[in-house]
């Protein structure tokens, strides 16, 4: 069967992705979307290594088939459950052995095969041009409790073209944006994934992403793309303080207190240690508003700062509403002075 390149692979060839490469690989970094069918396991992989440096490539070899041997029959009968269609797309490192010797064996056991010449690694090059690529990019900023990733969703209700940093990183992107989310992603797999979902936006139109700092948990964001946002049109949304309060003191009332003594401990030595007190106070008895009131004063002093030099927009709003701020904000997006103005600065 043809080789594709990684364009015609993720486009056009037909059937699930299988990556053959052993667990552990696939833990640190896979193609979105693609199962793990491993051809061998961490421990194998790394004994045909050894062997491959220290013996000669020829032991190693043998080796592998030794391993390869008694899986056969099972690969192929998983291959056929993976793939109702009885069609697939292969990879693994590099396009060489591993995904040579699995192809020859599907084929053998009646399955079409569509093999990613150059294997994964040239998946990686095609995702970190897919992030360096130059976009249309609108900030979306606000001050914490803004709701503007709520709004970002609302935008994209509203048709308009959405990239959702966040939802990719699995963190809302302050002290306490882990909690309630599940485990984030490697540094690799949060790239992969950002990448497919930049290429599955329209080239041709604005593409709204939030306001971010450089590092959203444990992530970072490449920076190809981060420096892309910090040069991007600003649109500031403005909600008054009280609302921003009400807003965050709902979410993190929804929260194990346990969790939310913890993010405020991480930020003891920025708030300082009676604020810090006050806080944990306020937490114990259940008073989530205080608990807010107290650390958004950190928090708005340090976005405010952030916002000191950037071209931007500022869209005053009444409250939290989604949608309603969502228009707002295309409303003052789309103004022919915003994007004039930003790009003469």
């Amino acid at each position: 069967m043809p080789r594709h390149p990684i364009t015609d692979f993720l486009r056009t060839a037909a059937g699930p992705i299988l990556d053959v490469r052993a667990p552990a690989e696939y833990a640190q970094g896979h193609i979105p979307g693609a199962l793990s069918l491993p051809l061998f396991t961490d421990e194998e992989r790394a004994r045909i290594g050894t062997t491959y440096k220290q013996v000669n490539p020829e032991k190693a070899v043998l080796l592998g088939l030794d391993f390869f041997g008694p899986k056969m029959r099972t690969m192929v009968e998983q291959a056929r459950k993976l793939a109702p269609g009885q069609e697939v797309r292969l990879h693994c490192w590099r396009g060489g052995m591993r995904s040579g010797a699995v192809q020859w064996l599907l084929e053998l056991g009646g399955l079409q095969v569509n093999l990613l010449d150059k294997g994964y690694k040239d998946y990686r090059h095609w995702a970190l041009a897919e992030m360096a690529r130059p976009r249309q990019l609108r900030v979306l900023g606000g001050y914490t409790g803004s709701g503007k990733t709520a709004v970002l969703h609302a935008l994209a209700a509203q048709g308009e073209p959405v990239l959702d940093l966040e939802g990719l990183a699995n963190h809302l992107g302050s002290s306490f944006g882990a909690l309630g989310q599940p485990p984030q992603p490697t540094q690799e797999q949060f790239e992969n994934d950002l990448a497919a979902a930049l290429a599955a936006l329209p080239p041709d139109q604005p593409i709204w992403v939030e306001d971010e700092s450089r590092n959203i948990g444990s992530l970072t964001i490449p920076t190809p793309l981060f420096s892309q946002m910090q040069a991007a049109p600003l649109v500031v949304l403005d909600v008054p303080q009280a609302a921003r309060v009400q807003y965050l003191a709902s979410s993190y009332g929804r929260q194990d207190a346990a969790g939310l003594a913890a993010a405020v401990l991480r930020l003891s030595k920025r708030l300082g240690g009676l604020v810090t007190k006050e806080a944990l106070g306020a937490i114990a008895d259940g008073d989530m508003a205080r608990m807010v009131e107290l650390v958004l004063a950190y928090y708005d002093k340090t976005y405010g700062y952030g916002l000191e030099g950037r071209p931007s927009v500022t869209v005053a709003a009444e409250g939290t509403d989604a949608a309603a701020n969502a228009a707002l904000v295309r409303a003052a997006a789309d103004q022919p002075e915003f994007l004039v103005n930003h790009s003469a600065s």
